[in-house]
């Protein structure tokens, strides 16, 4: 079996984060580009405003259990690497080796192709371009943040702080106009009609089809309990700020859509990628409306930047352990102490999946990839209790075993149903990911048997 070798010693972390900063920190992680653009999504599916705006209150009900129940896991196994950690310690290092895969071929490329599509389908609407320009504007914007990465983690990190800003002016601006002046479509939207013409074929698989496509928006929560190790009091801010985060968080999405349905009809939505500027464009004008669609288009240039930042690095662990093809070229650093070659990689995957597909295809499809891994996280807070009751854990899932379960539950449902609605875009997911076990099997004769 592949062991993971520690070559120093664990340090131990400050511990200066308070209360405060841990809520922003759960905030600013999971709110990106999402919100945004999975509209269109969901209204297609659900046909409905009541389907819609409980997709979304699910989804969020579902990612506040989530990050409550990781999150124990996160402070009893504060180590880097994160998930893949909990799930080699938990099921061995075959199942960490398919999230590090499924993470380096399907994840990060994935999100960075998608946000690069969405970027490029909102500069085609702003500035008026020919269709024809949405596949060489995604591969540039994927291309040159890339490269802006080559330079060192300052660059990637002064823009991943420029934008985190800027992403939440549009979405404090969209909330707050649309509330006070609605416009005309608001005395048609009702909030208890659940019936719909949406793509889906009955209730259930419309609300299971939105609800998978509301936490691309969510998306994010695996990383607030990141933080535990820095935390004066982890058992009791810990639990606190992800669940007033992710709630706020859940509050703002909730509002965000709301507005859209009282601006817009919502056969306007469905499937319309470019909804958010039409919002935008209602409430303000033309001027204004452009505003907000640039301020929009910093926010999801951020968010691609995040991904390239911390998705590069995936493999570069990867490969300075021998568990990738090539592990000797992918784990050489530039002067900067970045892994280009890994870049690269990551940049050719994403680039492929630009020309092959679209925005809600992509997003679909890693979101069920990851959320198999997600799943046997928080069944490994249940399985770790029991096996390990003597490990130090200090923090732990609050309302034990509810929450964990509730998790459980709505991850098992979201990837089930995405197996009888989306069979095909599962099986391609599915079968990226166990690619992955011939390669495993391969090194660790080559280089892990004695």
């Amino acid at each position: 079996m592949i062991d993971i070798k520690t070559q120093t010693p664990p340090q131990e972390l400050n511990r200066t984060v308070g209360f405060t900063a841990a809520l922003s920190t759960v905030m600013g992680t999971v709110i990106g580009a999402g919100v945004f653009f999975k509209a269109s999504s969901v209204t297609e599916v659900t046909g409905s405003t009541g389907l819609t705006i409980l997709a979304w209150l699910l989804g969020g009900i579902i990612t506040i259990c989530a990050g409550l129940t990781a999150a124990e896991l996160a402070a009893a196994i504060p180590e880097t690497g994160g998930m893949m950690r909990y799930i080699e310690k938990t099921y061995g290092s075959v199942a960490a080796f398919l999230l590090g895969w499924a993470q380096t071929t399907v994840y990060f490329p994935a999100n960075i192709a998608a946000l690069s599509i969405i970027f490029a389908t909102q500069c085609l609407n702003l500035f008026g371009w020919a269709p024809s320009w949405q596949i060489p504007v995604a591969v540039i914007v994927a291309t040159s943040l890339t490269i802006m990465n080559f330079f060192g983690s300052r660059v990637g990190g002064f823009v991943q702080s420029f934008t985190t800003v800027f992403k939440l002016i549009p979405l404090a601006i969209i909330i707050i106009f649309g509330l006070i002046n609605p416009g005309t479509n608001a005395s048609h939207v009702s909030l208890f009609t659940v019936a719909g013409t949406g793509t889906s074929n009955n209730v259930l698989s419309a609300l299971g089809n939105g609800v998978l496509a509301t936490l691309f928006a969510y998306d994010g929560w695996i990383h607030v309990g990141n933080i535990a190790g820095e935390m004066r009091h982890p058992e009791k801010d810990l639990p606190k700020s992800i669940l007033l985060g992710l709630f706020g968080t859940m509050v703002v999405y909730l509002l965000v859509n709301a507005v859209f349905l009282l601006v817009l009809p919502i056969s306007q939505i469905a499937g319309n990628e470019n909804a958010a500027a039409e919002v935008a464009g209602h409430l303000f004008g033309g001027f204004g409306g452009k505003l907000v669609t640039i301020g929009i288009l910093v926010s999801v240039y951020g968010a691609i930047n995040g991904y390239t930042m911390t998705g590069m690095r995936v493999p570069y662990a990867m490969a300075t352990e021998q568990h990738l093809p090539f592990s000797k070229q992918l784990s050489c650093l530039s002067k900067a102490g970045i892994p280009i070659l890994c870049g690269i990689l990551q940049l050719v995957i994403a680039i492929g999946m630009i020309f092959v597909g679209g925005f809600n295809t992509l997003t679909d499809m890693l979101i069920f990839v990851i959320w198999i891994f997600y799943v046997m996280t928080f069944a490994a807070v249940i399985i770790l209790r029991k096996r390990e009751p003597e490990m130090k854990r200090p923090y732990k899932a609050v309302l034990y075993p509810v929450v964990p379960l509730i998790a459980i539950l709505g991850g098992t449902f979201i990837v089930i149903n995405t197996l009888f609605t989306q069979t095909i875009l599962a099986l391609i997911g599915l079968g990226i990911t166990l690619i992955g076990l011939p390669i495993y099997y391969y090194l660790e004769k080559k280089y892990h048997q004695d």
